[in-house]
């Protein structure tokens, strides 16, 4: 479940400080009180996980310069003002510097707390965006969210580790759901323009009109600058490409043939028709295709992926029981089985809800996974059908997922997981090597 958010209470009144810092830690708040802004200042970062309350008039540094420096650790950090009878153009003032919101003395502590849970909502959600954005940018930590060893899953890798350092229009295909537009992040932040403007556009967002001057401009008043030229110097992705009218698709290619090589923009296309007899090549017109298609990657089903199926559902699971304070469902043999031979036209992002609607199922102590993959499909295949599979790939994923979990929920124990599996320590480490399972990877989950 998440952290509760810190609450810095700035008042030189101690009685004040610790009046509001009861209430709201009543409330479920975790709260820090100052005597003084200047001591306040000292213990505030850009990353502060939470908000500040403070009272307007102080000695010394007074609310409203508190407010200011504040703003210059951090532009987007909530604050709210506490202001005295009368001092209304005061606090005025202080929400045209950026106070989040003021309350004026006497105020009602319900109100606080409102405020307090409005503001601390704002605060989660930037540090999150913050720490997504970071993540979108580490190239290391991007590669690591396409989770998976298959070998399908290994040449997606090193495909875009070696795409990710060319300087090339990219195009990436795939059925729905797979996973593009990661694929798509990953590529902009292993390579030379990963400190650049990364630009994602959804054509099919967008009416003809309003996409043109969405990518190429005039943009009207209020709108931001056309794509292609804010991320000049980086990345524009499109996502739906296939979508694009005769009339953007001569655009865009115009819009190529005028940047030369090396590319100013480098365009990163995301392609979702996967048909027989309509694929992106069929749609767009031949000159640019072969312009976006200079390189390509192509991004597998998650049918083709083997155990990272059960990979991805059990660390899905592990997710999702955080989140609603519950256990995570144990899978047992013929669920392995019927994980394995789903069909998943939704492809991972049918899986997320999967593993969300079993978490949820566990959580009630009803239902089944096989009655989950029933109600997605028609048809749940019994488990001796393989699609050409050999009952040793299934043996063996589950066996991988089995020592897998096990060693997760001990934190890495080997005694432990000798026990609960009734293996001696010698195959233990056999299986371990043979699934690519470290030990270290457990004792700090």
């Amino acid at each position: 479940m998440s952290k509760a958010m810190k609450i810095a209470i700035v008042d030189d009144e101690k009685d004040m400080r610790q009046s509001i810092s009861q209430w709201l830690a009543l409330s479920g708040f975790d709260t820090e009180t100052y005597a003084s802004a200047e001591d306040a200042l000292k213990a505030l970062t850009p990353d502060f996980p939470g908000i500040v309350v403070s009272d307007i008039k102080m000695p010394g540094m007074d609310g409203m310069q508190f407010l200011k420096k504040l703003k210059g650790v951090d532009s987007s950090l909530p604050v709210i003002m506490i202001t005295g009878h009368g001092d209304v153009p005061m606090a005025v003032e202080a929400m045209r510097v950026g106070a989040f919101d003021f309350l004026e003395k006497p105020f009602n502590p319900d109100r606080m707390t409102e405020l307090a849970k409005r503001a601390t909502n704002a605060r989660r959600l930037t540090l999150d965006n913050r720490v997504l954005r970071r993540e979108l940018s580490d190239g290391s930590a991007i590669i690591k969210k396409l989770i998976g060893q298959s070998p399908v899953m290994e040449r997606l890798k090193e495909d875009i580790l070696d795409l990710g350092q060319a300087d090339g229009h990219v195009l990436i295909e795939g059925e729905t759901g797979t996973g593009k537009t990661l694929v798509a992040h990953a590529l902009h932040a292993v390579g030379a323009r990963a400190s650049k403007m990364f630009n994602l556009v959804s054509c099919s967002a967008f009416d003809e009109d309003s996409l043109g001057r969405r990518l190429f401009g005039p943009a009207d008043e209020g709108e931001p600058i056309p794509a292609i030229e804010a991320a000049r110097g980086g990345t524009l992705v499109l996502e739906d490409v296939e979508v694009l009218s005769d009339k953007l698709q001569a655009r865009l290619l115009t819009a190529i043939n005028e940047q030369g090589t090396p590319a100013e923009t480098r365009i990163v296309a995301i392609c979702n028709l996967q048909e027989q007899d309509k694929t992106c090549e069929s749609v767009l017109r031949p000159d640019l295709f072969y312009r976006l298609a200079a390189l390509r990657i192509t991004v597998p089903p998650l049918r083709q992926r083997g155990e990272d199926i059960l990979t991805l559902f059990t660390r899905l699971g592990e997710q999702f029981a955080d989140e609603y304070g519950c256990d995570a469902p144990e899978v047992t043999a013929q669920e392995a089985a019927q994980l394995l031979q789903a069909p998943w036209p939704g492809n991972v992002r049918q899986l997320i809800n999967v593993a969300e609607r079993a978490v949820l199922q566990n959580r009630r102590g009803t239902g089944s996974i096989a009655s989950l993959l029933m109600s997605d499909t028609e048809e749940v295949k019994p488990a001796m059908t393989t699609e050409g599979k050999p009952l040793k790939e299934f043996v063996e994923a589950f066996e991988r997922m089995l020592i897998d979990n096990t060693m997760r929920r001990h934190k890495g124990s080997i005694v432990a997981v000798m026990d609960e599996l009734c293996l001696p320590r010698r195959t233990l480490n056999e299986k371990m090597a043979k699934y690519g399972l470290q030990r270290s990877d457990y004792l700090a989950a």
